[in-house]
């Protein structure tokens, strides 16, 4: 069984007519995604490849019964798709668009919190995709298959590296999901751990960390008390300087906090395999499930 998305998807894309929106948003269709609307404001009434365009998100639901959103809108509008697409009852908001400040994120998250039921995804996330069923991002289907293995990470190319180790050894993924690397993510891993663990049909889970903040920390206690799946797990960043931003704005070691091995430490101690080599996820994987 698939966690977030699946074939009862109806998926509408924010920026449809832009040119990354138009060539993931028809990727996602062509992988059979139900791709029932697009929103430009100022477009609307308009149709792009058989897609309906419409001004505001809350026209497209009423239409369409769009339940899914892609949000690919610059930086500076962002956060007010997000949370019109929230207000207007979407239940996913897969946000992609990477550079939304800070503080704009701390918005949508209190807004999103506080006032809806819409779970978020992102942002500057590659989205997600459950084999065989629906894909919703940039992530490349190509290299995944059906199965019973759940993919969270932080780090959308390490998402796409441990998927095609799996595949490559025949273990097919019940989803996988890409959270973002952004200070402010609007889901955790372990909003994404508990899902896998309440799924029937995944049967373990590959958990992808980086250094900076304490998310992982947090999913190893989330582990340890919630968590009876066999887990694995890498941590990007071992040989990062500390107080130098690597990569994502989220992945900043400070004050001796938030170092790969302090993470690596905190899963190990609650029973999760620890790696360090992404490429032996997929043999890692392969002995747990044994």
């Amino acid at each position: 069984m698939a966690i977030l998305i699946d074939e009862s998807t109806r998926l509408l894309v924010q920026g449809l007519t832009g040119n990354e929106g138009q060539f993931h948003g028809f990727r996602n269709r062509d992988y059979g995604t139900n791709l029932v609307a697009g929103v430009t404001p100022g477009k609307g009434g308009t149709d792009l490849n058989g897609v309906p365009i419409f001004n505001t998100v809350a026209e497209a639901v009423e239409a369409t019964a769009a339940n899914t959103a892609m949000t690919f809108v610059p930086p500076p509008f962002a956060a007010d798709a997000i949370m019109e697409a929230a207000a207007s009852g979407i239940e996913l908001v897969v946000a992609i668009t990477e550079g939304i400040p800070a503080h704009d994120e701390a918005r949508v998250y209190n807004y999103i919190t506080q006032t809806s039921s819409t779970r978020l995804l992102g942002p500057n996330c590659p989205g997600l995709l459950s084999p065989g069923k629906a894909n919703v991002g940039i992530m490349p289907p190509e290299i995944a298959m059906p199965g019973r293995v759940g993919v969270v990470s932080r780090s959308g190319t390490l998402t796409y590296q441990a998927v095609h180790e799996l595949t490559m050894l025949g273990i097919g993924q019940s989803s996988c999901i890409g959270i973002g690397g952004d200070p402010v993510p609007g889901t955790s891993f372990v909003d994404v751990l508990a899902l896998f663990q309440a799924d029937g049909e995944t049967d373990a889970i590959v958990m992808i960390g980086e250094i900076g903040g304490n998310a992982e920390e947090q999913a190893a206690d989330f582990i340890e008390a919630n968590v009876t799946k066999p887990v694995v797990s890498y941590i990007a960043g071992v040989t990062a300087p500390p107080g130098k931003k690597m990569g994502h704005a989220g992945a900043i070691i400070s004050g001796g906090k938030g170092t790969a091995q302090a993470k690596m430490d905190a899963l190990g101690s609650v029973g999760a395999t620890v790696l360090d080599d992404p490429t032996e996820i997929g043999t890692a994987v392969q002995a747990v499930l044994r």
